[in-house]
């Protein structure tokens, strides 16, 4: 189980909070969307946005600077999802997607790419060509995720067997191919070198020139967010870091400020806030 803590446990999470709250419109929101947005499904392809989180950012939207994903997924995938629209009517929202490879805006309602990787073409072959073979691996699967590929094991019989089993095999052919693999739950993720979220946090927070930021994450490749946003309060730029609590995942719940009972949990969180930017409470009121 994990331990829920909707109250920020250090000082510079409270800090973060205060300047959220005390300057808004300078505020910079970023999510990631498996997790945090939508709730862990055994079939990432039948992920959907949590209703009560999209009606959260609808609301807290307009009282802040800008509100973002951050994701692994394509644009397509989460522009695709049901409710979607409701967020076209967040000033300044975008969506960052295949870690900022693509990006979105809800002004201009486009996207624009990055051109595709090296390598990756080739690791899709081999993974599959892997994974049709027999072994503790069976019922593990490749997700396409056009610039990146994901091995998934929460089908199989022993998904942390499975995933123990392909690690050694996944991470050698992302080595010969100048790639690198990001681990998650029940994942192996095999992305370019230099393709991280707290890259695209940092990229983000300098071109709107925000002066407070929020970051929420649930899964091991949110902690390279997490650390963005401790770099940007080491440089004066206040920041809260909030996990959607997993148990697959306490590492991320260990660095956080804020943890919540995912997207339910979420949402609730950014009620408060949204009331406590309204209301205009002083410093330290949370």
């Amino acid at each position: 189980m994990i331990r829920v803590m909707p109250t920020p446990i250090s000082p510079a999470g409270m800090e973060g909070l205060d300047a959220i709250a005390s300057r808004p419109d300078r505020a910079l929101l970023a999510f990631d969307f498996d997790g945090v947005i939508s709730p862990i499904v055994e079939d990432p392809e039948k992920a959907q946005a949590s209703p009560r989180m999209l009606q959260a950012l609808v609301g807290i939207g307009p009282l802040v600077g800008s509100v973002v994903v951050i994701t692994g997924r394509p644009v397509s995938f989460v522009t695709s999802r049901d409710g979607f629209d409701t967020l076209l009517s967040v000033p300044h929202f975008a969506i960052y997607g295949h870690y900022g490879r693509e990006q979105w805006d809800a002004a201009s309602r486009t996207t624009m790419s990055a051109p595709p990787e090296p390598g990756i073409e080739a690791v899709r072959e081999e993974v599959t060509r892997l994974l049709g073979q027999p072994g503790a691996h069976q019922g593990a699967w490749l997700e396409d995720k056009g610039s990146a590929v994901a091995v998934h094991t929460r089908r199989a019989a022993d998904p942390a067997l499975a995933l123990a089993a392909l690690s050694g095999p996944v991470n050698e052919l992302a080595e010969r191919h100048h790639l690198r693999v990001e681990p998650g739950k029940m994942v192996l993720e095999i992305r370019p070198h230099g393709v991280q979220k707290g890259d695209v946090l940092q990229t983000i927070v300098r071109d709107r020139d925000a002066q407070a930021v929020l970051y929420a994450g649930d899964d091991l490749g949110d902690l390279s967010a997490f650390a963005a946003v401790d770099e940007l309060r080491e440089n004066g730029v206040p920041g809260v870091k909030v996990c959607s609590g997993s148990p697959e995942a306490p590492e991320v719940a260990e660095a956080a400020d804020v943890v919540v009972d995912g997207p339910a949990g979420g949402a609730g969180f950014l009620e408060t806030l949204g009331q406590r930017i309204e209301m205009k409470d002083p410093p330290g009121a949370w």
